[in-house]
């Protein structure tokens, strides 16, 4: 009882190489006999190539102390994603993480993606890094897209990783407090001194931070809350947080029931879900890179 009262961390930075270990090995599993099983095999090759960048590269410095000030006074997040396309240590973490996938097996369509984005200038590639910070992902170019914002989680996770958890402030519901982007999903938790929290996912920068249960993550309603699961599910661990003032819905995982969930393999893989969904009135408000244009 004295672990129930604790009250849970507002903010979790990611540890970036045993995350994407932990994803990697998360995609393996769920691959096994799943109809997506050679898109989960690949993805878990790509996260594989990020825990070892990872652990190789020199962690990152945080931002300036007036820059954090600045984003404090103003309710922003510390890091600035509009701002990042042009950076120098990105563009760089692309070159590395281009050439550590280049032997990764994939289908014939992904390898010429990755051919053509090694052969891209570096204003092309600045316009295609901006695409995947905003969340906007072209449908003509989506596998070019789909690696440059696997590199993008690898160079956010350990920015993410720079700064202080417990300097950082809410900004908005459904809202990254580290670098302002939507949810991928979220997480009712199990371990100690939180059980039962609620925490959302940032799919870009990998960071969680907690959000009241029965909340609309899209526009903060409390009202008009349901879920739908899968039909023939007795104790489903993956729910569809639906919000009738927004119209809009947001995954839920339950890894209180199930330890092993990850919420970024997890959503790709609980797409059966998603085909569910997109038969009804609700709009998808999560983001997950890996599963757009499905």
């Amino acid at each position: 009882m004295i672990g129930r009262l604790v009250k849970p961390a507002f903010c979790l930075l990611p540890d970036p190489g045993p995350l994407f270990a932990m994803r990697a090995a998360r995609f393996r599993v769920l691959a096994e006999g799943h109809a997506l099983a050679p898109y989960l095999t690949f993805l878990a090759g790509l996260c594989e190539a990020q825990a070892a960048l990872a652990a190789a590269l020199p962690p990152l410095a945080p931002p300036s102390p007036a820059l954090l000030a600045r984003a404090r006074e103003n309710g922003m997040p510390p890091l600035d994603r509009p701002a990042l396309a042009g950076d120098a240590v990105l563009a760089e973490t692309v070159t590395r993480f281009l050439d550590a996938i280049s032997d990764l097996a994939m289908p014939a369509p992904a390898t010429a993606a990755l051919a053509d984005l090694r052969r891209i200038d570096g204003a092309e590639l600045k316009k295609m890094l901006a695409n995947v910070l905003a969340d906007a992902m072209p449908a003509e170019s989506l596998p070019q897209h789909l690696f440059l914002a696997a590199a993008m989680q690898l160079h956010m996770a350990r920015a993410a990783a720079a700064l202080d958890a417990k300097a950082l402030l809410p900004l908005a519901t459904g809202l990254c407090p580290v670098c302002g982007g939507p949810p991928v999903a979220s997480m009712v938790v199990g371990r100690q001194g939180a059980e039962g929290a609620r925490y959302a996912a940032c799919a870009c920068c990998n960071s969680q931070w907690n959000e009241v249960r029965i909340k609309c993550l899209s526009c903060g309603s409390t009202k008009g809350i349901g879920y739908q699961s899968p039909e023939g599910e007795d104790l489903p661990v993956v729910k569809a947080e639906c919000c009738d003032s927004c119209q809009s819905w947001v995954k839920i995982f339950y890894q209180d029931k199930n330890p092993s969930l990850e919420t970024v393999a997890d959503d790709v893989a609980s797409l059966g879900l998603d085909l569910m969904m997109q038969q009804t009135a609700y709009r998808r408000a999560g983001f997950d890179p890996f599963l757009v244009g499905y």
